[in-house]
């Protein structure tokens, strides 16, 4: 990820200086599932002022109010800008980026939940706005704040799994469909950041299949592979909402050892000591016996503090330090441009290369380093 400070200036008062003194006033636009949990994180934040709740729904708005009486309560963002400094927009994806150059506009901080919008274009015109007046712009790529995942790439960066062989990732279920977008622009933001965070790289290359099975013209299982070609690497996602069985893992197989993070189990990460290794180095490989290696299997303590409150904390320490996030805008266009490539890879049935929105590194391991996004 890309990890840079730049200045803000106050916009309409409501500017750094501001957050500084008296704390940040934060609305949360669209309050069902996922915006409601960022009510409940945000008004058990010190550095939060007042949560404000913006939906066009009475019913919900009395209900949140009913379990937060301290928060404010409008049905539109227009009617709460003059009472904020920050806004998270937890809306459907087609509304992101309205709502998003509403606030920018107004001189507000902005967190968006993935998908930042519905299109590289919207993406590159937020992250222009926010640069413009000066205002946080940033994603909620919540998994890149959990602590099994940032346990997984300690051990990689330390080299503890050796060279990446590749990456494959399993999100499943049965449900929930969406009427606004199918399961790849649902599910894969997730395991698209997790495996460009583990290799510190974004795929050139991307191929897709997908199929429309209990609902047609919205895809409901899909299988992407993600082409680092520079780090010699393949990342491999399964999408489904027709699954028998809920799954959320990633697993890793390197040369040394290999690991499994799993979001629903106990031990949410194991580090495996097994792999192949070649007896003979020599000789035809048709002629080279194999050992397979079997040794311990480790499960690392991992610390249980909740990504949300993480991601949103983080979101206010970037308010209020001039810092920009660590899944910032500039990380939100990159995922959309991927889906983007994996739309045309879906129509075409053949491998697309991924236009990103602004030239990227090349990827070097001599140069690379923690924080910094490099293309494979």
């Amino acid at each position: 990820m890309i990890n840079n400070s730049f200045s803000y200036r106050a916009v309409d008062g409501s500017g750094l200086n501001s957050a500084r003194n008296r704390g940040v006033s934060v609305a949360v636009i669209g309050c069902g599932y996922w915006g409601s949990k960022h009510v409940r994180v945000l008004s058990g934040l010190a550095d939060v002022q007042q949560v404000v709740l913006v939906d066009p729904d009475p019913l919900i708005r009395a209900s949140i109010l009913s379990a937060f009486p301290a928060a404010r309560a409008f049905p539109d963002l227009q009617s709460a800008l003059p009472h904020v400094n920050a806004v998270v927009i937890a809306t459907p994806p087609e509304t992101h980026s309205e709502l998003a150059l509403m606030a920018l506009r107004n001189g507000k901080h902005v967190l968006v939940e993935k998908p930042l919008t519905k299109s590289l274009a919207e993406a590159s015109g937020l992250i222009n706005e926010a640069r413009e007046h000066g205002r946080v712009l940033m994603v909620g790529h919540t998994f890149l704040f959990n602590p099994a995942v940032q346990e997984l790439k300690r051990r990689l960066d330390r080299g503890d799994l050796g060279s990446v062989y590749y990456i494959h990732s399993a999100r499943l279920n049965l449900g929930l469909y969406r009427p606004d977008v199918n399961v790849i622009w649902d599910l894969a933001p997730h395991d698209i950041t997790i495996m460009n965070y583990l290799l510190q790289s974004a795929p050139t290359t991307v191929s897709a299949w997908g199929a429309s099975l209990a609902r047609g013209g919205v895809e409901d299982v899909a299988y992407i592979r993600l082409d680092y070609s520079r780090l010699g690497v393949s990342g491999y996602c399964h999408l489904s909402w027709l699954d028998p069985r809920k799954e959320r893992t990633v697993t890793v197989v390197g040369r040394q050892k290999m690991a499994v993070y799993d979001d629903l189990a106990d031990e949410r990460l194991r580090i495996f000591d097994r792999g192949v290794k070649n007896l003979e180095e020599e000789g035809p490989p048709h002629e080279r016996p194999l050992s397979y290696r079997y040794g311990d299997i480790v499960s690392p303590h991992i610390r249980s503090d909740e990504p949300l409150a993480v991601e949103d904390q983080h979101f206010l320490d970037c308010i209020r330090h001039g810092l920009m996030p660590e899944t910032s805008g500039i990380e939100g266009a990159i995922v959309i441009a991927i889906l983007e490539a994996i739309d045309r890879s879906l129509k075409t049935g053949a491998p697309v290369d991924v236009a990103y929105p602004f030239e990227l590194p090349e990827c070097q391991a001599d140069v690379a380093r923690p924080g910094k996004l490099l293309v494979g």
